[in-house]
């Protein structure tokens, strides 16, 4: 099973989730995602880097040929960025891999977390696309940010910075600044659901990506996003259903 935690909260795990873990004999991932788990002592852990995604899925297939019930936990959705596309991408390299039973169990992914959070950012078309440059080149990134830009979706905006790749999200702000509106909002969603998470609401014209690490989801509005303005709390987020009928 390649199985999605969630963002991190356990009620937001759903139970196919954690049967799927619970009947593991082998539970394989990232160790930060490893240690949101409560295991049995007679179950197996295998801890690797987070980069090493491919090397992971092997482990997992290896084991699982093997006789063992292993689990590939991802945090999110395994299906968005992460996991389960990786186990895929590995299992056609040994004929017998083709022949395990493999299954995914869904999760909330981030996107989904920070729109719960703020609103309803996500109510109209919207495209998720990673600003990490590692397994694609830069410039496939901002021909989609570009694309998407121009068809006025918004825009969930995944790995946005890290220590390696400080630069990027500013540089996505500024390709998006030539296309849509500086007033189109923006939020910054960090660490949903975790006891440091935490809510920014800008402008695109005003959006700093210093704001932005690998705990971060960025979220661009459309033309049509709004903040809807509330008396002593902050305000949604939101875009409605109907496109162009005004407000």
């Amino acid at each position: 099973m390649v199985v999605g935690l969630g963002p991190g909260p356990a009620e937001w795990m759903t139970p196919e989730a954690g049967a799927a873990i619970k009947a593991a004999s082998d539970v394989v991932g990232y160790g930060p995602y490893l240690d949101r788990l409560a295991l049995r002592a007679d179950q197996r852990t295998h801890r690797s880097d987070n980069r090493a995604e491919l090397d992971r899925a092997r482990l997992a297939l290896k084991l699982a040929a093997e006789g063992r019930a292993v689990a590939v936990v991802s945090g999110g959705d395994p299906g968005v960025f992460a996991m389960a596309a990786a186990v895929f991408e590995a299992v056609e390299e040994d004929p017998r891999w083709l022949d395990l039973d493999i299954a995914v169990a869904p999760g909330v992914t981030a996107m989904q977390a920070a729109a719960a959070r703020l609103g309803a950012p996500l109510g109209h078309d919207f495209c998720a696309i990673s600003l990490s440059d590692n397994l694609k080149p830069w410039a496939m990134v901002e021909r989609r940010l570009r694309a998407a830009a121009e068809g006025d979706f918004v825009i969930a905006l995944y790995n946005p910075a890290s220590r390696a790749r400080p630069a990027r999200i500013g540089e996505a702000f500024d390709l998006l600044r030539r296309i849509k509106g500086r007033s189109t909002p923006v939020a910054f969603a960090r660490a949903v659901g975790r006891p440091d998470e935490s809510l920014t609401l800008t402008t695109l014209g005003e959006a700093d990506g210093k704001l932005a690490d690998m705990a971060t989801l960025v979220v661009v509005g459309s033309s049509e996003t709004r903040f809807i303005a509330r008396n002593g709390a902050r305000p949604w987020m939101a875009t409605p259903r109907a496109y162009g009928g005004g407000r």
